[in-house]
């Protein structure tokens, strides 16, 4: 059945293919965003489409409109976003947060939170499911983000607990794909921007802290399983891609994709910045019927097809 939903943040990378395929089910989207890490053009193609409203607004500061779901991405994600301008980042976080619970609540709408893996900080186990509550720094550089985050996700509980709401939490780790920021400093389009500009790419630390990511396409197809589950099933559910790799053998990938014989220059490792980070997406299955499908090699290659296509090849630095 046709719903309305508002998707906060839906010009972001992830919400901007969340908005598309929800029109492509046939549902009328409310895109809302305020632009200080997204872009208009990443909703460009949308914006004729009779059920796509784009609408810029903060969700630091209430929204008044009528939907039936609600998509909640708000949030810087990237820490040059996020530690620009870090008391920012916790208002969108909390502040955000309560507004569109207010929201739900008032217009009995399901709301979904788009929490992150961060919530695990630097972890003492490997991987991360979701019953591990996590080693993070709460007076740190990233606290803004990863502390939000936290609070995020204690506001959706307590608003499910305390008014009876249909609420949700994911936690999503590293995802990539086409509409990643190219200055966003997130390394795989660091390393992808760096090969097309044949410059050598900056490894930080020794490059054998662990990633595991998450192609953008299976990211969406676990937001949408997610928001469809009954109303006992709350979460928080790991969307991740459980294939772990180190960053030297993604640097590797990225220069055989591209084509190119990269150099790497080392920097320090970035404060509080975890060695290890992967999903047990073992409750994702149970719950969701949900995995991700698309292997690291043949999204790199997607990925980095349509940044060729963006930013053609010897270039420098961001659009």
């Amino acid at each position: 059945m046709p719903r309305r939903v508002l998707v906060t943040g839906g010009a972001g990378f992830i919400g901007s293919h969340l908005c598309e395929r929800l029109l492509g089910q046939g549902h009328e989207v409310l895109c809302v965003d305020n632009f200080y890490s997204s872009s208009r053009v990443n909703v460009e193609h949308l914006i004729a489409h009779p059920r796509f409203e784009l609408m810029r607004h903060d969700v630091t500061f209430p929204l008044y409109v009528e939907v039936d779901e609600i998509y909640h991405l708000a949030c810087p994600a990237s820490p040059i976003h996020y530690q620009r301008d870090p008391v920012q980042t916790t208002k969108t976080s909390v502040h955000g947060s309560i507004n569109m619970l207010g929201l739900a609540k008032r217009t009995k709408a399901r709301i979904l939170l788009a929490s992150t893996s961060e919530v695990y900080g630097d972890p003492t186990i490997h991987p991360q499911s979701e019953d591990y509550w996590g080693n993070v720094n709460p007076i740190g550089p990233r606290s803004c983000y990863d502390e939000g985050k936290r609070c995020a996700e204690t506001l959706f509980m307590d608003y499910r607990r305390q008014h009876g709401m249909d609420t949700k939490i994911v936690r999503i780790f590293n995802t990539y794909g086409p509409r990643m920021a190219p200055d966003d400093g997130r390394v795989v389009s660091n390393f992808i921007m760096q090969a097309l500009a044949g410059e050598p790419l900056t490894m930080y630390g020794s490059g054998q802290q662990t990633r595991s990511f998450c192609y953008v396409d299976d990211l969406v197809d676990g937001l949408l399983a997610m928001m469809n589950t009954p109303p006992d099933v709350s979460g928080p559910v790991n969307l991740g891609n459980p294939e772990e790799v180190t960053m030297q053998q993604l640097a590797a990938k990225v220069a055989e994709i591209v084509g190119v014989d990269a150099s790497i220059v080392h920097e320090p490792l970035p404060t509080d910045d975890p060695m290890q980070r992967m999903p047990d997406a073992t409750l994702a299955g149970r719950l969701l019927g949900w995995s991700a499908q698309v292997p690291l090699d043949k999204g790199l290659e997607q990925t980095v097809n349509w940044f060729q296509k963006q930013y053609g090849n010897n270039m420098a630095g961001s659009p």
